[in-house]
């Protein structure tokens, strides 16, 4: 029986080009020219022994053999770059003081750091998961190595920043956040419901500022002290939130805002900032993972 080997170099051009929506851009994120990127694709379906791609319409899409080899080859393109680590990180020792926002707490980045404490398992991770505020308190009292946070006019102090000390993840916009059956429509006269924590919050204050722009009346209709506490009030049609597509349970959804009648939303920065003391190597090796991870995310 003849064993099928799959090149990970292409199954790395397959996936990036699926993930990116054009072989183009994956062509860029893997170093290799477009036509190098097709040919790599063209040998790869010859080592399927099958068609992975049908056209439609002006592009192409997936075949069903396609659809089944990409999840594979995701975790395949994943098992070797984290097998890569290891072996370059097999003496890593240390500990990393992580903080983070709710928002990447509980779906996202527990993947991230398993994946991280199984390549370095000699480096001890500890993880704060707060708010803007009390996670850069914490980084100037030298409290966290690395905190993930909303920057950009979240704090108005950011640039006080430098820029060593702060890495650009990604500028996702803010979203309304709804269930799916959500009653209210703007033609009904009703105050929007609104659902938010119950202290002051930039994605409160940018949605009340929109609102009020679009002459949209609004009211409090639930307030939480957790993340979670919105997006079950969300879940169960109390109101709207804003937030962005980062960690969206899959019981709410980001409004349409124009068929839902709601105005537009700014985008803010995803940033990654470093305490002030000299980054130790597993930090620094936690901060690229993060970044690479995060920036490869699609945030819909």
């Amino acid at each position: 029986m003849n064993v099928l080997n799959f090149d990970i170099a292409f199954l790395r051009s397959y996936v990036a080009g699926i993930e990116l929506g054009s072989f183009a851009r994956a062509a860029d994120k893997v170093g290799r020219s477009t036509s190098a990127v097709s040919a790599q694709l063209k040998k790869l379906e010859e080592q399927a022994g099958m068609p992975l791609f049908r056209k439609a319409g002006r592009g192409l899409a997936l075949t069903d053999a396609g659809d089944v080899l990409l999840a594979y080859a995701r975790r395949m393109v994943e098992l070797n770059d984290e097998a890569a680590v290891a072996l370059r990180g097999v003496e890593l020792e240390g500990w990393v003081r992580l903080g983070l926002q709710e928002d990447f707490g509980e779906a996202l980045l527990p993947a991230v750091l398993g994946r991280f404490a199984r390549a370095h398992p000699k480096v001890r991770i500890e993880a704060h998961v707060a708010r803007n505020t009390d996670l850069l308190e914490r980084l100037e009292l030298d409290q966290l190595d690395l905190a993930l946070l909303w920057g950009c006019h979240a704090l108005q102090d950011m640039t006080a920043w430098p820029a060593q000390r702060r890495t650009l993840i990604a500028t996702p916009e803010m979203r309304w956040i709804a269930s799916p059956t959500l009653p209210w429509r703007p033609q009904s006269g009703e105050p929007l419901p609104l659902i938010a924590f119950d202290r002051p919050c930039l994605f409160q204050r940018c949605a009340t500022d929109a609102l009020d722009r679009a002459g949209i009346a609004w009211r409090i209709a639930f307030t939480s002290p957790s993340l979670a506490g919105l997006w079950a009030a969300a879940a169960a049609g109390l109101g709207v939130t804003v937030r962005t597509s980062y960690g969206l349970p899959a019981s709410v959804c980001a409004l349409d805002a124009v068929a839902a009648g709601l105005p537009a939303l700014p985008s803010l920065s995803l940033e990654l900032l470093r305490a002030a003391h000299t980054p130790r190597p597993p930090v620094e090796r936690l901060a690229v993972l993060l970044a690479e991870t995060l920036q490869g995310v699609q945030d819909d």
